[in-house]
């Protein structure tokens, strides 16, 4: 009997119904995106004649305006659908691509990334993410949420090592092949657009059983940006988020891509292979991070593992050669992303059933402005390759100075599944 339920609950850990289903592939197919782009988008931004200043505000601004799209969108979703919302937020990426492909207008270029959705570090941006979690955690137990977003988080990483090894070998093929540079770059723009397509098309199969029970939400006057009871805690944990992802902006892929071809002439092909391997080692420690969890909690797991990533990530530079130096790499992404699933998870398990996707995006949000703030100052650093060294040592100062501050902040707020009982905080 006792070995008929163990099988019985770990065949049930996974059983995600057909809403479930698109939601992970609308995961797989956006991080594929996403990663596709990131390895030439600094590249083909040089092509078209912008120089560094020009590069790094571009990127800044791309976050901001996914910033304020993510905030209007998100923080509606419960209200007015979250089918509606996504299909809304894959068109604005699908707008992007073909802006970036068509134009070398900064200003044209400035617009288009301010209104649309482009992902400069290869990870997620724009409203996608925070509405699917608080969508399959709709559809999923609390017991199981920690699980489901690892593995979420897991193919997410595979799908972003899978574009990126593509985007960056079909670029360096077509070079092969004699197209230009600049040709090969703005191909795999145009494929960033095609997905945006792929994207609404899947969207628009979602049921209504993603939707929150309107009898039942809890909104009113009272109610700020979609929160209500856990106002504190969600802006508590935004404010720690952006710090953390204040330090991330320095190190964007786009940035670690960029600083590997100035300092050891890494091409293009192989730019895309080294960060093929990095996100597959990113997408197994997923998995990983919940067999930790389960054992020190969420809050634990997501200090633990983070800081001694961060201590790799000051090491990188000051590595004599290309093999030391993409060694670090490797080892640092093996066990830096184990905080991303249960942070996403605390984040849900601490608020209300009505305010997890205003929770999620706000959050979500807060760390787009501290990564877009880094990005103003990676701009800088793009035009002195010397000084492009530091964006991996400030990175990982900034970081340790969050890790430390969310675990003596939060270590004493705990969610129901460990406690065995809800908790606000």
């Amino acid at each position: 009997m006792i070995v008929n339920v163990k099988q019985r609950e770990k065949r049930e850990r996974m059983n995600l119904s057909r809403d479930g289903t698109l939601l992970f592939m609308t995961r797989i197919v956006r991080l594929f995106a996403y990663g596709f782009l990131s390895i030439v988008l600094v590249l083909y931004l040089e092509q078209i004649g912008l120089n560094g200043y020009q590069i790094g505000l571009l990127l800044a601004l791309t976050l901001v305006g996914d910033t304020v799209i993510s905030l209007f969108i998100t923080t509606r979703a419960d209200r007015t659908g979250r089918k509606k919302m996504l299909i809304i937020g894959a068109i604005l990426m699908l707008f992007a691509g073909v802006i970036f492909a068509l134009t070398r207008d900064f200003v044209v270029l400035l617009i288009a990334a301010i209104i649309g959705v482009i992902s400069p570090s290869g990870n997620e941006v724009g409203p996608f993410l925070s509405i699917e979690q608080s969508s399959l955690s709709h559809i999923v137990s609390d017991r199981k949420r920690t699980r489901v977003f690892a593995w979420y988080n897991m193919l997410g990483s595979f799908a972003t090592a899978s574009g990126a090894i593509a985007g960056g070998w079909i670029a360096q093929v077509m070079q092969y092949g004699g197209a230009n540079p600049l040709d090969s770059y703005r191909s795999v723009v145009i494929g960033y657009a095609i997905f945006g397509v792929v994207l609404v098309i899947l969207f628009s199969r979602l049921s209504t059983k993603v939707e929150i029970d309107r009898s039942k939400a809890n909104w009113n006057a009272k109610s700020l940006l979609g929160l209500h009871r856990s106002k504190k805690v969600v802006f508590k944990l935004s404010a720690l988020f952006s710090l953390d992802a204040f330090g991330g902006g320095f190190i964007v892929q786009s940035i670690m891509a960029y600083w590997f071809f100035v300092r050891f002439g890494t091409e293009p092909g192989m730019l895309g292979t080294i960060f093929f391997f990095a996100n597959l080692l990113a997408g197994v420690s997923a998995l990983a991070a919940v067999r930790i969890a389960e054992k020190i909690g969420l809050i634990r797991t997501m200090v633990f593992t983070h800081l001694p990533s961060n201590v790799l990530l000051i090491l990188i530079p000051l590595m004599p050669d290309f093999g030391s130096a993409l060694a670090l790499l490797l080892i640092r992404f093996s066990i830096s992303q184990m905080d991303v699933p249960t942070r996403q998870s605390y984040v849900i398990a601490v608020v209300s059933e009505d305010e997890r996707s205003a929770a999620a995006g706000i959050t979500g949000i807060a760390r787009t402005i501290g990564q877009s703030a880094a990005l103003m100052f990676t701009g800088v650093l793009l035009n002195d390759s010397p000084l492009l060294s530091y964006t991996f040592i400030i990175a990982g100062v900034v970081k340790i100075i969050y890790d430390l501050s969310l675990f003596f902040s939060f270590r004493s707020i705990r969610p129901s599944e460990e406690i065995g009982e809800g908790t606000h905080g």
